[in-house]
């Protein structure tokens, strides 16, 4: 979950690493550092804090070093502190680790009865000590590095740098992401490829078990054994201004307003708008054996968990497919009942998250195919992965997922449309009826953000509550819950979200006139069951703030505040619209609370370890 990243060339290399990290810092902010090689010696500045605390102390580099490293940490083992913070080094070495090292302590009790001394609570400087034990019996980095990573156990990728090496990086990967950047005469590595792409087009994606040595030339590959790989250059066409703010004050905020445009863009590549056809290339279906598969069966985390909860009504109702959905973190440990009839699908917007990882391989393990919904090309999982479907809504830099959460509704069910009628579920007329209304989705998306006014004018109202329900049924339970997510993790109010029929189960307890409940409530089949419960809320004096699609003149006179979004006779398309709402909600009630609504404490961005 920590960003790295380091750079060998002819460049000036400070202020270029520090500018990486500031498109990093997602991966976590609570410290950072930067080492570089000039004259033979390794300079180091590192401070606690946010990247901006490393600021001031950049001047502490020298400017003519063109060789260097740096580490943006989220805290694992030892608090956020100087003396935690990343770069460690050490007579002329120095080490950066994003991931974990399972087994630090054992070999820190070894390396501290041998006479080591720690100055630091990680388990990073287990790995710098072991590689000093060789280094100074005059071992290569190389050949150190074939001793010493047999012993590490977990996950971990490493960026080291020798003084008696200064035209050389070293890179491990084990678990954690590495990226290396090809430039003309210069070579970068990174934790993604985000940071690097101003400068390089041509990116080498390094496998679990390989390290490589990179000087301005480029790059050697080896794995583990010291056999040396063959590593094909793939190209990545992200623009780098799409990482930008563009003018808003947040990532959060450009990313929900690059909602319409990201919708239309998807619709476009799977949809001819000419013969409202569906387009089924990009789907990641043809290096599947559908004849082979008899159920599905959804792996995620966090925010993608919720979407896939909302791809399992769609898997069952248009292509009809028995379909499960398990959090990543809880799959591979209960020996779930699959098999090579069943087709695991991975969803992750970075393509990294470290469980989801994990339950592809154990899918795989057990004969099952597996596919990925992802975001980031060539990312881990779907390169794990029998075969890919890339979402393609560009970077998403803010920790709070939004514009990746509705492009994950959108694919979910253009991919549903693309097994109905493989399937011939659906009939000609009811799949045209179907892609018609997706193109409805880009102009209602654009009427959706044009109630920030009086979205941000009712969250004044909410600064100071502590505790508040989420309710929703069908389609809508999924955004309840996304919409207790985005809440608490960006204005740290204590939300939950339940199914709506579930109040009478237990939380129903809790219902009192402090208590704000904000209900999902599209005009849809289920729509008179959830009235029925907004009834027993206000039974028990409970203030209701409620979702919903169009004008309602009943829910107006029922509920404290009624924040409306267009209405579509589409119960998946009426749930992207009202998540964009609750998306609205949340960054505005964040923003007048004076939180960090990009980067909210103790949460990174891709969540790399488990």
């Amino acid at each position: 979950m920590c960003g790295i990243i380091g750079y060998i060339g002819s460049r000036s290399c400070p202020e270029l690493i520090y500018q990486g990290l500031e498109k990093l810092e997602y991966r976590g902010y609570d410290s950072a550092g930067i080492a570089v090689i000039s004259s033979g010696q390794i300079t180091t500045v590192k401070a606690a804090g946010k990247l901006a605390r490393l600021r001031p102390f950049m001047g502490g580099l020298p400017a003519a070093a063109h060789i260097g490293m740096g580490h943006t940490r989220w805290a694992t083992h030892g608090e956020p502190s100087d003396e935690n913070a990343h770069p460690h080094g050490e007579a002329g070495a120095s080490v950066i680790h994003n991931g974990i090292i399972e087994n630090y302590k054992e070999l820190k009790l070894e390396l501290i009865a041998q006479g080591v001394s720690f100055k630091s609570e990680t388990d990073t400087e287990v790995i710098l000590h072991l590689l000093l034990a060789e280094l100074q019996k005059g071992t290569s980095v190389h050949m150190a590095l074939l001793k010493l990573l047999p012993q590490l156990q977990g996950a971990f990728s490493l960026g080291i740098m020798n003084r008696d090496e200064p035209e050389a990086l070293y890179l491990v990967k084990q678990g954690s992401p590495l990226v290396i950047g090809c430039g003309k005469d210069e070579t970068f590595f990174a934790s993604d490829p985000l940071p690097l792409i101003p400068y390089c087009q041509h990116f080498l994606f390094l496998e679990d078990g390989e390290f490589a040595r990179i000087t301005r030339a480029g790059a050697e590959v080896w794995n583990f054994a010291g056999v040396q790989q063959e590593k094909p250059a793939v190209t990545m066409d992200w623009d780098s201004a799409a990482a930008e703010k563009n003018g808003f004050n947040h990532y959060m905020l450009k990313e929900i307003h690059e909602q319409p445009q990201m919708f239309s863009s998807t619709i476009s590549r799977h949809l001819d708008l000419h013969t409202n056809s569906l387009i089924l290339d990009h789907l990641g279906l043809d290096k599947i054996d559908l004849a082979q598969v008899k159920r599905l069966h959804f792996v995620a985390c966090g925010s993608a968990y919720y979407a896939a909860l909302v791809g399992k009504y769609l898997m069952e109702t248009l292509p009809q497919f028995p379909c499960d959905v398990e959090l990543a973190s809880e799959f591979r440990y209960r020996e779930p009942f699959i098999g090579p009839d069943t087709l695991v699908i991975a969803v992750s917007q970075s393509g990294e998250t470290a469980d989801t990882l994990a339950s592809v391989k154990y899918a795989r393990a057990k004969g099952c195919q597996t596919l990925a919904l992802c975001n980031v090309k060539f990312s881990s999982i779907p390169r794990e992965c029998h075969s890919a479907f890339y979402m393609e809504a560009g970077p998403e830099i803010g920790v709070a997922s939004t514009k990746a959460f509705t492009s994950m509704l959108l694919n979910l069910y253009i991919f549903s449309l693309g097994l109905a009628r493989l399937r011939h579920t659906l009939s000609a007329e009811a799949l045209a009826q179907h892609l018609s209304q997706l193109k409805l989705l880009p102009p209602l998306a654009a009427q959706a953000l044009a109630q920030d006014k009086n979205i941000a004018t009712y969250a004044l109202q909410f600064l100071h509550e502590t505790h508040c329900l989420f309710i929703g049924r069908g389609f809508s339970y999924a955004i309840a819950l996304e919409g207790a997510l985005k809440l608490k993790e960006i204005s740290y109010i204590h939300g939950e979200g339940y199914a709506g029929g579930e109040l009478k189960h237990g939380p129903i307890a809790l219902i009192e006139k402090s208590l704000a409940v904000i209900a999902v409530v599209p005009r849809d089949k289920l729509y008179d069951k959830m009235l029925a419960n907004i009834e027993e809320i206000r039974a028990r004096k409970g203030r209701i703030i409620a979702i919903t699609s169009g004008n309602d003149p009943h829910l107006a006179q029922t509920c404290e505040a009624v924040l409306s979004c267009p209405a579509i006779d589409n119960p998946c398309l009426q749930a992207v619209l009202s998540s964009m709402i609750l998306q609205q909600f949340a960054y505005y009630v964040a923003l007048h609370r004076g939180t960090d609504v990009d980067q909210p404490r103790n949460l990174a961005k891709s969540v790399t370890v488990e």
